[in-house]
């Protein structure tokens, strides 16, 4: 699994990157998300490539997109998560949320530590993260469809 930073030479992969409309309840295309980081330097997206193929897609906000969620100086929000449809269930998701923490601390200096709010209804999503290390915050947001739990994840 390698993590890349978005650019130009990923647009036909994002183009042919899948969600099914249960997974559009809960998230933005990436396509949307590029857009948005067009016009947000703090919004980092970021491809998981597995044997060549664009497997998850997320986004690294910095700065104000995490103070809603934590007032660490040294935290950074990862939004709009999402695997392919024609890849789920074969734990690239896993593997690319394993994998930040080692690529934040190489393109990242200073992170020590990964926010992110999933909507309450989306229990998949939150087993994933709990899975992965992440925590319950006990913070609660209201986001576009519902609840949000804050989870973070701290690393060294």
């Amino acid at each position: 699994m390698e993590l890349h930073k978005y650019c130009e030479t990923f647009k036909s992969a994002i183009e042919h990157y899948t969600l099914t409309e249960d997974q559009l309840y809960f998230t933005d295309t990436p396509k949307e998300a590029i857009a948005l980081a067009a016009e947000d330097p703090d919004r980092h997206p970021i491809l998981a490539i597995k044997d060549g193929l664009l497997v998850t897609f997320f986004v690294l906000h910095s700065n104000e997109g995490v103070k809603p969620y934590s007032n660490n100086e040294q935290a950074i929000l990862v939004r709009t998560f999402s695997t392919c449809f024609y890849h789920l269930g074969k734990g690239y998701g896993t593997e690319a949320l394993s994998a930040l923490p080692q690529y934040l601390k190489t393109n990242y200096s200073g992170i020590n530590e990964i926010i992110l709010a999933v909507n309450y209804r989306n229990e998949v999503a939150q087993g994933l993260y709990k899975k992965c290390g992440f925590i319950d915050t006990g913070l609660r947001s209201m986001g576009k469809k519902g609840e949000l739990i804050v989870m973070s994840h701290r690393f060294d």
